[in-house]
This record gives C-alpha cells, sequence and structure tokens, in this order.
C-alpha cells in the first residue's frame, strides 16, 4: 500500500498524460474509487485507486504525461503508514503547491477532444478557473498561443490496436483450433427464457457465449493468464470482451469475474459496458484486468474467425455468427443452428490437446443452457 503509479491499460500504451485530479492532499478514498482522469490513445480513462487509506501528495502536475510506472500520489493507509518507494524509475517529487491549470471537468474533455492545450486560455470561473465557455470561446478564435495537441479519436484507437496487434504477431507464437457446435438446445432455451422476461431484459447469445467461456476456463484454467517470463495463471475470469467501434477501431473492456455472474447480470453488464466503451467512457480496471479475450462476430454473417491474441494474454476465442447448416447426429441428417468456435492460442504456453479441451468444455456448456 502507499503508491499510485500510472497505469497499464494495456499492452499498446507506454504511457499517459494525467488530465485531472480528482481529489487533493487529506481526502479519504478507498478501494474503487476514481481519483484521476488520464488521457490515452484510447481517450479519457477514468482511473480508480485499489488502496484505502488518506492522499498523502499529488506528485504528477494536471497536463503531464509520464511513462507507466511512474510514482503519481503517496497514499497514507489506515493504519497510518505510508509504503516504501518501489523499485520503478521515479521522477523526482513535485511539491503539490505547485502552480496547476484549474479547469472544470468539462472543460477538460472538451479541450481534449479538440486538441487544445489549457496553458494559453485565461479561466473566467471562480479562482481562475477554466470553462466551458472559456474553452468554446477559445476554439472560435483560434486563440494565439494555444499549443496543438493530437485529438484523442478513431485514429488514436487505431494506432493502439495496431501497436498491440503487431507485438502481438512479432512475440507470440500462435496455434488455431475450430470447432462447429449445435446450438440448437442453447437457442431453444434462450427463446423460452425471453418469453418471461420484458424487452429491456431479454438475453443475447452473446451472454451464452460468454458464460460458456467463463466456465470452462474454470475447467482448463491454462488459458486464464498471462506470459510474462512464463505462465502466469489467475484465479480470477475477467473475461475481455471486444467491441467494435462505430468510427472504427475496437474497445476490449473486461467482464470482471464473469463465471460467477448469472445471465440476467450478464447482460445488465454488457448494455452498460458497450455503450461507455464506444464513448470511450471505461475505467482503468475495465481496460487492464481481463486475463482472456473473446471477439465474436454476432449478426455480420461471416462463419468464422482467427483472432489475434492480445498480450501478454495468452489466448483468444473467436465466435463467427450462428448460422443454418447441415448436422448429422446418430445417422440422421438435419439443419441446426450451428456456430464455429475457433481458439488462437500461445504455443510457448500450452499446446494443441489443452486448446481442445477448452473447445469440447465450451460446446458441452452450450449443450447444457439451463446450467449456464
Amino acid at each position: 500500500m502507499g503508491e499510485f503509479c500510472m497505469p497499464s491499460l494495456g499492452a499498446d500504451m507506454e504511457a499517459g498524460t494525467l488530465r485531472e485530479w480528482l481529489v487533493k492532499p487529506g481526502d479519504r478514498v478507498k478501494r474503487g474509487d476514481i481519483i484521476a482522469i488520464v488521457e490515452t490513445q484510447k481517450g479519457l480513462i477514468d482511473i480508480e485507486v485499489f488502496e484505502e487509506g488518506t492522499i498523502d501528495k499529488l506528485i504528477i502536475r494536471e497536463d503531464e504525461k509520464v511513462p507507466v510506472g511512474t510514482l503519481m500520489a503517496l497514499i497514507v493507509s489506515a493504519n497510518g503508514v505510508t509504503a516504501a518507494t518501489k523499485d520503478i524509475a521515479v521522477r523526482p517529487v513535485i511539491a503539490t503547491e505547485a502552480p496547476r491549470i484549474r479547469a472544470s471537468p468539462l472543460a477538460r474533455k472538451m479541450a481534449a477532444k479538440e486538441g487544445i492545450g489549457l496553458a494559453g486560455i485565461k479561466g473566467s470561473g471562480e479562482g481562475g478557473t477554466i470553462t466551458r465557455e472559456d474553452v468554446e470561446r477559445a476554439i472560435s478564435q483560434k486563440a494565439p498561443g494555444i499549443a496543438e495537441e493530437k485529438p484523442v479519436g478513431t485514429e488514436g484507437v487505431r494506432m493502439a490496436v495496431a501497436a498491440a496487434m503487431s507485438r502481438s504477431n512479432r512475440e507470440i507464437p500462435h496455434y488455431y483450433l475450430a470447432k462447429k457446435v449445435d446450438m440448437s438446445r442453447a437457442m431453444t432455451w434462450l427463446t423460452e427464457a425471453n418469453k418471461q422476461k420484458n424487452v429491456r431484459q431479454r438475453l443475447l447469445p452473446a451472454v451464452l457465449l460468454v458464460k460458456a467461456v467463463a466456465k470452462a476456463l474454470v475447467e482448463v484454467p491454462e488459458l486464464n493468464g498471462y506470459w510474462d517470463n512464463g505462465l502466469q495463471l489467475k484465479s480470477d475470469i475477467n473475461i475481455g470482451f471486444a467491441i467494435s467501434l462505430r468510427t472504427g477501431g475496437v474497445m476490449i473492456p473486461a467482464i470482471h469475474h464473469a463465471d460467477k455472474k448469472t445471465l440476467d447480470e450478464l447482460m445488465a453488464l454488457l448494455n452498460d459496458i458497450i455503450p461507455r466503451a464506444r464513448a470511450m467512457k471505461l475505467r482503468s480496471s475495465e481496460l487492464s484486468e481481463s486475463t482472456m479475450t473473446i471477439t465474436s462476430l454476432g449478426e455480420m454473417n461471416a462463419d468464422l474467425v482467427y483472432g489475434v491474441i492480445y498480450p501478454p494474454q495468452v489466448a483468444l476465442v473467436g465466435f463467427g455468427s450462428i448460422s443454418e447448416q447441415p448436422w448429422a447426429e446418430n445417422g440422421m441428417l438435419g439443419v441446426r443452428p450451428v456456430i464455429t468456435i475457433t481458439l488462437a492460442a500461445d504455443h510457448r504456453a500450452t499446446d494443441g490437446i489443452t486448446g481442445s479441451r477448452l473447445l469440447m468444455a465450451i460446446d458441452d456448456h452450450l449443450q447444457k443452457p439451463d446450467m449456464l
């Protein structure tokens, strides 16, 4: 306890810009509180704290860009002890009384979106605080002396994805497996279950897929973890769910403890997290704690997808669209709703036998939708 550092919000992140402190020295914080807003290529991210105690010092100034791992603040724990500094590259401590740019959260977000620095804007609010109106005035007047900054948007997300995927193809020896799964039981069960729910509560096939993968990882934990100088298995099953952005690119927020959530809870979570991801309003824990990723083509009418592992994870499961296909069972040929499941896995961590076990476990759970 005691240190709050610039978090890593994905394999593609090397640094972040502190846009706003939401706390001051002396404030009490608890686990899960949002204490800062950081700008990355993926947008403005709410940063959570995972310590409980009192803010001692704010070390980084607002609008400073620092590398991942840089010490940003010190927190005195509940028992009054401040932890020793970790062995990381830390810049000299900046006094908390140092000059800082005062601006409302909305003004900061507007300025970041428009690619405008705050240093040259004169604030008209209380105590010289920069307001929304000040930023709008600066935009309309193209005020001289305002430093241009690269706007955060589709291009930034595309570059972040490109960096992560390039690293994945460069460093991870992928192997691929595929399996066709009969979805007739799952779809019949889903239709009947939705008859008992109102429109807003109805379940989509995606929740069955997420839960089936999560439960399969309980049985095949070798694919739930990271590769970091060896396989580092994780006890929590946090499913990264790839979400396409309307303007291009993807965001991959984490569904925490997916194996322990009910289907209704998963549906509510997806209804909440998908629009926030597309608006780039995710929390830091939602971008940094997934232990395995799912990508689903949904209604895109592609039969299968071979995904690229998101480092440092060791596996990604891909789902094609559900379509009617010929299906032979017990010597009888018929037509069934079928989905093709693919697995991309890190050959340093596992092999095809382990991957096959995961696909068979997913299939088994989808054949028992009432048990999910």
